[in-house]
């Protein structure tokens, strides 16, 4: 009898314990050790979209350092080019990696498309006190992160340090000087000094064909693109949804795609590229390539007027000395209204959706541990800048300064990107922490001097949409995201065909017909419902 109690009891613990380690599981997302408590570490996939120039991630000593800390081995798939063509596929086939890194890698549209492929981190914010001091010391960034129902699916960045806009225009002061030209405040005196850097060897190397009077990235809207020259007209810009066209104007939304002044530009740069004064590669080149062009060989610089962040980090530190950073240009000389400029702020310092996990992931508490490490302060300016040591100093104080370029002739900007995630991390940098920026940024304040006035006409809360503060419901989520799908495939393709091929005067009518069809209007009443709605709370 005594036999038979035994073998009972052993029965009944060992169902114990398999309830037990399957009750585990279920709390843990499938991991039997999510905590690493065995001593192995938790293996987790993730993807990050990262800027071209940045080095492997294999060779950053600060996320070594957290995912040694979070006690997790990650398999990174790094992506350069092409996420909008590879994300499509691979969400709707619902094999995806734990994490998803980078700003508007996954966005609010895609949350709605593809409800229930990501994780709620509400449900496992205790693993995460460092995104708990974040929501607490800046309650912005949990209003970014929460989505209509109360989810956090994604978690923003908070970097503080940026200035008012993305976007700085320059020209070639040297090729002004060498040609004794002044410098252009309107459309049509920048045409006029660009047929003169074409045709009067503005780089004095005795090759009339070897300068390219203007160049961008391609396409319209954004960043460092023509688009910021409708603030000539008057137009505030903003770059977050600018890409797509919109933007306020006396309270209300609209989309310059369809406005005359958006005509007028076009006439413009087709006018130039037709004289031969765009780089005839604008559709074509890639970032890389801009940016090669852009630093010319040596001292012989190739392009007279552009846009970029900062001057050192689009020509380099050896050809910056020669460029200046311009104010906006008017319209025409007839033009007697405020001139504007693409205003940033709320974009450069905060983004939505920089983290996201995936709801299928099997070690979310590993996964979460990794991402808390992230949102330390000490860890978000290595994000940013680089790890300390190689790229930021650690003082005795307990401040910190961001270091110098190794090799000489690369510029601070150019470092920071080959460096690290910079601003495609997912980060918080606290203000209270003390930090010496670096000669780049000192140079970005320094060079948007000349925007101010500009700028200082702008009235954030009434004349820019708070894109990056609004949630839409998944329906108007969905809504919106096909309709822009088929406005920007519109857009995109008649803007390349019209600079380089004319036809735009005669096919506008009908080119604002199809936009509408696109659901243009659509959008610009969901937007404006959402506008009014945000100026009504705050």
């Amino acid at each position: 009898m005594k036999k038979v109690i035994s073998m009972l009891l052993v029965i009944m613990l060992c169902a114990s314990l398999v309830a037990a380690c399957s009750k585990s599981e279920e709390n843990t997302g499938g991991s039997s050790d999510p905590t690493g408590s065995n001593g192995k570490k938790a293996k987790l996939t993730a993807i990050i979209v990262k800027h071209p120039l940045t080095k492997p991630l294999a060779e950053m000593e600060w996320l070594q350092e957290i995912e040694e800390k979070a006690n997790v081995e990650i398999e990174w798939q790094e992506i350069t080019a092409d996420w909008d063509q590879k994300k499509g596929p691979m969400l709707a086939s619902g094999d995806i990696p734990d994490l998803f890194v980078g700003p508007t890698v996954i966005t609010d549209a895609d949350f709605a498309q593809f409800n229930g492929l990501f994780q709620d981190i509400n449900e496992l914010m205790e693993f995460a006190p460092n995104i708990e001091k974040m929501f607490t010391d800046k309650p912005e960034t949990k209003i970014i992160a929460t989505q209509t129902d109360g989810r956090i699916l994604g978690l923003p960045k908070y970097q503080r340090f940026w200035p008012d806009s993305v976007n700085r225009q320059y020209i070639n002061q040297e090729w002004l000087d060498n040609l004794q030209l002044e410098m252009p405040t309107n459309w049509d005196e920048l045409y006029n000094v660009l047929v003169a850097f074409k045709e009067q060897d503005a780089n004095g190397n005795g090759d009339t064909t070897d300068e390219i009077p203007m160049d961008w990235t391609g396409g319209i809207g954004g960043f460092f693109n023509p688009a910021v020259m409708l603030g000539g007209s008057g137009i505030n810009l903003s770059s977050d949804i600018s890409g797509q066209g919109y933007f306020v104007e006396d309270g209300k939304v609209k989309n310059y795609l369809v406005d005359d002044r958006y005509k007028e530009l076009v006439v413009f740069l087709n006018k130039l590229y037709s004289a031969g004064l765009i780089n005839t590669e604008v559709f074509t080149h890639d970032y890389t390539k801009f940016q090669s062009v852009s630093r010319g060989e040596g001292d012989n610089a190739k392009v007279g007027f552009t846009w970029g962040w900062v001057g050192s980090d689009r020509f380099g530190e050896q050809l910056a000395p020669q460029y200046t950073s311009m104010a906006p240009l008017r319209s025409s000389s007839a033009y007697t209204g405020d001139v504007s400029w693409s205003y940033d702020s709320n974009t450069l310092n905060y983004s939505a959706n920089n983290i996201v996990m995936s709801a299928k992931s099997k070690n979310k508490e590993a996964a979460m541990r990794f991402i808390n490490e992230l949102y330390a302060p000490e860890v978000g300016i290595q994000v940013l800048f680089g790890s300390i040591g190689t790229n930021i100093a650690k003082n005795d104080d307990g401040s910190y300064a961001v270091l110098p370029p190794k090799e000489a002739q690369m510029d601070p900007g150019t470092w920071k990107w080959t460096s690290t995630w910079a601003d495609n991390g997912g980060f918080y940098i606290s203000d209270d922490i003390k930090l010496t920026l670096g000669t780049d940024m000192q140079e970005v304040l320094n060079d948007s001097e000349i925007l101010k006035d500009a700028l200082g006409k702008i009235n954030p809360e009434e004349d820019i949409f708070p894109s990056v503060f609004i949630k839409y419901t998944s329906d108007d989520n969905n809504i919106m995201s096909l309709n822009n799908t088929n406005i920007m495939n519109l857009a995109n393709t008649n803007f390349a065909k019209w600079i380089t091929s004319d036809g735009v005067q005669a096919e506008w009518d009908g080119y604002v017909n199809e936009a509408v069809k696109a659901g243009l209007n659509q959008n610009l009443e969901i937007m404006q419902k959402y506008f009014d709605e945000y100026k009504a709370k705050n």
